[in-house]
Formats: C-alpha cells, structure tokens, sequence
C-alpha cells in the first residue's frame, strides 16, 4: 500500500466520523492555544515588570545613612549624608555617572481646598527629574541658576496641582505659601513610572531647591543620594566606589548601606522564569490529556473495525499497512487540533495589538515549534497502541467478529 493511499484511507475514515474526530481533536486544539498563550503571557508579563523597572533606573544606584555605634545625638547627625557628600560623589565619579543627586525631606502645611493638609516637601537640585525620570507636565524644571541664587521657586505634583489649581497650566505662575515664605509655581511633574509610595516621592509632594530647604531643616541629611551610572556594566563597580567615598568621610563606625536594582531585575527574571515553566507543566498536562483522549477513541476505532481489518488482511494487506493507516489517522487528528490551536494561540496576542499598543506582546517562535513537535509526538505516541493493536489482529478471528 503507498503512503498517498495510507493518507486517503485515512482521511475518509475521519470524515466518516466528523464529529468525533472534531471532539478528539479539540483537545489538541485547547492544549497547544494554552502552551503559546502560556508562553506569550508570561514573556508580556516578564517584559512589562522589567520595563517598568528599568524605567525606575535599572542603572540607578542610592545610598542612605543606616547607623552606627555613635555614642550621641550630635555624632549621628555629624554621620548623615550632607550636601558636600554628593559634591564629592559628583566629583571623583566623574564621567562614570550620567548625574548624581540627593534629596532632603521635610513636611509643613499647606491650605488645600478650603482645609489644612500635611505635604511632603522634597528638597532637591537640577540633576534630580532626569535621575528620577520625572515628566515635566507643564512649565519647567530647576536649573543651575535657581540652586546657587536660592531662588524660592517650587514645583507642584500632577495631583497636588489639580487639587490646588484646577490643572497643570494652571498652577504655573501661581503662588504657595511654604514654611511661612511665598514660593512661585515654575512647573508640575509626575513620575514616568509610578514607585507607588516605595520612594519619596507619595503622590502630593511639592519640590523646591535643596538649598532653600536646607534652612528650614534643623539637621542638614540626604536621605537618600542617587546616583545614575552611564551603563548597567558600571552600576556594581559604582556602587562599591560610592559606599567607599561615603566610609572615607565620615568616622569609621558610620554605616551606609548603598544599593541598586539589579538584584531586583534578577529576581524579577527568575520569578518570570520559574512561572513560566509551573504554566508550562500545567499545558503540558492538558497536552497529554488530549494524547490519552486519541488513544482512547483510536482503540473504540479499531474495535468498531475489525471485521474491515480482517478483511483488509483477507486481500493481501501487510500487518505493516494496517499499522501505518490507524497511525495515520492519530496523527492527522493530533497535527489537525495542533495547528487549530497554534492559530489560535497566535491569533489572540495578535488581536489585542488592534486594541491596545501601550505595550508589545512578543510572541515566541519557540514556542511554536514546541507545540507543533508535541502535537506530532502525541499522535505517534499515542496512536501507536490502537494501532500496534489493529495490525496483531487475526484475520480469521477479525472476520468473525461481530
């Protein structure tokens, strides 16, 4: 028997039994539309986490005041980061940073809507939107020339300039009274990626110089210093060589604990990876499910067809052409549901892009081959019982059955 025969055989079998080749393929077809999902999901998901935070500042370095064996007061704020410490940090880093900042904290109240309200006020200089990645929403930033002068000038929270002036262009000229002095509104901002209240920046705060705080703050720290390295090979080196200046100018028991956010990117990876390969295992299942459905129906399919067996054999058919022709048929009912669940699987990262081009959603080739390989093992595998069984058939007794 050629293999064009096989094929054709085949293939009118099934149409002879539409509907439950339909069934026993939709298995197939709901187990490979989950491994590519599976697979596209978790790679958006890991994707979208690293984006937002290397968005953060994947190459972003900060170091604050952890303590210390002082013995005093006045010798834990002789050991708190100063403004001269992020000089000297700018300084000897040189051109391994893009810039380097700091920030200084302080709280007064400030009428909103009609009621006295607590605000968090950061104190800070130029360097400080591009090392945050702030979004200038309206008016602008600091500049150099507003640090040295210590111009009273502030800039207002997208939401704190909602609340006080109705909007962000609005509140640009306007005018906020701060620790009993008049500040002029220069600019509103938000974060290009929110830290949801995990930094200092909480929603409502107001920026002004850092120099101009600084005299309404009894004790002068920087909690904490940002430094912002020109690349993600130079974040560790930095950060020992920044934990070194600090040390070098302060007394031997100040500790500083200076981190960054590659350890959280590694994380943020092997979290990624180790989800993906648990919803793998959960398609994996859904795949030998549907293998376990083929076998079954192949075996009901050569007990039905016996007596078409025995008469086959009758008239000259190979155990071998037996064996090919119901191993055929599982694996044309595997490849069928196979490539109906890769369309589909494939077809759904693919329509979301018509709705939405806030993110990309990649969709791995890889993980196409796989499901088109499982697919044809399943089938092989798990026609090879039902049609190993049909072709040990005995002709004589296969002609008896009824």
């Amino acid at each position: 028997m050629f293999h064009g025969e096989v094929l054709r055989s085949s293939f009118q079998a099934l149409r002879a039994n539409r509907l439950r080749a339909f069934l026993t393929a939709l298995g197939l077809v709901i187990g490979n539309a989950s491994v590519i999902l599976v697979v596209t999901i978790s790679l958006t998901s890991r994707d979208y986490v690293l984006d937002q935070i290397q968005r953060i500042g994947s190459n972003l370095i900060y170091a604050h005041y952890e303590g210390g064996n002082n013995p005093s007061l006045a010798v834990a704020a002789a050991d708190y980061i100063k403004i001269a410490d992020v000089d000297a940090v700018r300084t000897q880093l040189g051109g391994r940073a893009v810039a380097v900042t700091g920030v200084m904290n302080s709280f007064d109240k400030m009428r909103i809507q009609g009621r006295e309200e607590d605000v968090a006020i950061i104190g800070s200089d130029h360097y400080y939107p591009a090392v945050r990645n702030l979004d200038l929403l309206a008016g602008r930033f600091f500049d150099d020339t507003d640090i040295l002068q210590r111009r009273r000038v502030v800039l207002l929270m997208e939401r704190m300039a909602r609340r006080l002036f109705g909007g962000q262009s609005a509140a640009v000229g306007q005018t906020v009274k701060l620790h009993e002095l008049q500040f002029t509104v220069i600019g509103t901002f938000k974060e290009r990626t929110e830290s949801f209240g995990l930094s200092e920046i909480t929603g409502e705060n107001v920026l002004i110089p850092m120099s101009v705080l600084r005299y309404f703050t009894p004790i002068e720290r920087i909690d904490p210093l940002y430094v912002q390295a020109q690349s993600a090979d130079g974040v560790l080196p930095i950060t020992r060589m920044v934990q070194s200046i600090l040390e070098s100018r302060h007394r031997p028991g100040a500790k500083y604990r200076v981190e960054n956010l590659a350890g959280i990117l590694d994380a943020a990876r092997r979290i990624a990876t180790m989800l993906t390969i648990v919803l793998m295992m959960v398609s994996a299942l859904a795949l030998i499910i549907s293998g376990i459905g083929i076998m079954n129906i192949m075996l009901v399919t050569v007990t039905e067809r016996t007596r078409e067996i025995g008469l086959r054999m009758a008239v000259g058919a190979a155990r071998r052409d037996v064996l090919e022709q119901f191993l055929a048929e599982a694996v044309i009912i595997s490849l069928a549901g196979g490539i109906a669940g890769i369309l589909i699987g494939v077809a759904v990262p693919l329509s979301v892009r018509y709705f939405t081009d806030q993110f990309a959603i990649p969709i791995s080739p890889v993980s196409i081959v796989v499901a088109f390989g499982v697919s044809l093992m399943v089938g092989l595998v798990f026609g090879l019982l039902p049609a190993n069984r049909a072709a040990r058939l005995n002709p004589t007794e296969a002609l008896r059955y009824e």
